[in-house]
């Protein structure tokens, strides 16, 4: 099947001490791009859009989308071409056509609601924020609140609090949201986060948490995903070195919106983008080298994009830095893996 968006499976990326040359015409100036690598799409990215692709295959057009699969236009409007649908709620559905739940996941009344109507359902939920779900549901099962740390109005924070009953987890975003909580004493408390935070802001959140009450519950692993940390952590080796840093990846992409923040506490001027041709020459103006790396949402064809309309303006050294490898496949919905 044809899978246009997909990185080859077992790729790996290049090391710095490999990086190649690109030729260009005399009279250009020339520019350094440091290629930050993990980046761009994540094991739960890859299963979404396979699991779309894998429906309209089995299915065939149209098949119905709840909310975007990932936060990338380019990707929505590939799989728009072949035949999906997006909608936002399910009553958008004709009961007869199959349905799609996003990579971020759903409150428990969505699968509800599909069965009750017999529905032809597949879910997309990345297994990472599943685990977030089910550590709510256990949580909630041992008598205690939970204060989740995430971003109001975010899909996956909506799916998360979708998994408890009303009334049974609070929302903060920062520490001032944690002064200002107030349970009746002796409250079991217990704490989860949002699988694309800052890993930075992320924990002073917790140590504020800790604190305030040192009897909460912490989860018995790391919520924020591995892809949201190395890619992080990736921007962190190359931003002291960079002039400027792109960041690909949609204004409504968490993960890619904090990419853009440990940039920019490097001291690094940083920007987001969504494709190349939001470059401004202007912006190469004393830049002698420049950081790229894309969200965990955005295809790696847009990456050479970039680089490709950098070329345009100047004589291109790449430099791909790798700080770490990934090679984690999350396995398909039962009803597509045959």
């Amino acid at each position: 099947m044809n899978a246009p968006f997909h990185s080859t499976p077992g790729e790996q990326p290049a090391r710095a001490d490999e990086a190649a040359d690109r030729q260009a015409p005399a009279g250009k100036l020339p520019l350094v791009v440091l290629i930050a690598a993990p980046r761009g799409f994540c094991a739960g990215v890859d299963r979404a859009i396979e699991i779309v692709e894998r429906a309209l295959a089995r299915y065939g057009a149209p098949v119905y989308v709840r909310h975007e699969i990932v936060h990338n236009r380019f990707v929505v409007e590939g799989l728009k071409a072949k035949g999906a649908i997006f909608v936002e709620e399910l009553d958008e559905v004709p009961a007869d056509a199959p349905v799609v739940f996003s990579a971020h996941g759903v409150p428990k009344s969505v699968p509800a609601e599909a069965e009750r109507r017999n529905m032809t359902y597949l879910d997309a939920t990345c297994p990472l924020v599943s685990k977030v779900h089910r550590q709510a549901e256990r949580q909630i099962e041992a008598g205690r609140h939970i204060i989740f740390i995430g971003h109001r109005g975010h899909p996956e924070v909506v799916g998360t609090f979708g998994q408890v009953p009303e009334g049974m987890m609070t929302l903060v975003e920062d520490e001032a949201d944690v002064a200002a909580l107030s349970f009746p004493p002796d409250t079991p408390l217990a704490f989860l986060t949002q699988t694309t935070l800052s890993v930075d802001d992320t924990e002073r959140v917790i140590t504020a948490l800790r604190i305030r009450f040192p009897e909460i519950a912490v989860p018995r692993s790391e919520d924020i995903c591995y892809a949201t940390s190395n890619r992080q952590a990736a921007v962190k080796a190359i931003a002291p070195g960079s002039d400027l840093l792109l960041v690909i990846g949609a204004p409504n992409s968490s993960n890619s919106l904090r990419l853009v923040e440990v940039a920019q506490r490097c001291g690094t001027d940083a920007r987001l983008i969504q494709r190349a041709c939001e470059i401004d020459a202007n912006w190469l103006e004393g830049v002698g080298t420049i950081g790229v790396t894309a969200g965990a949402s955005a295809p790696e064809t847009l990456v050479r994009e970039v680089i490709d309309r950098l070329a345009e303006w100047r004589a291109i050294e790449e430099r791909t830095i790798v700080t770490a490898q990934e090679n984690m496949i999350f396995k398909l919905p039962r009803q597509l893996a045959d």
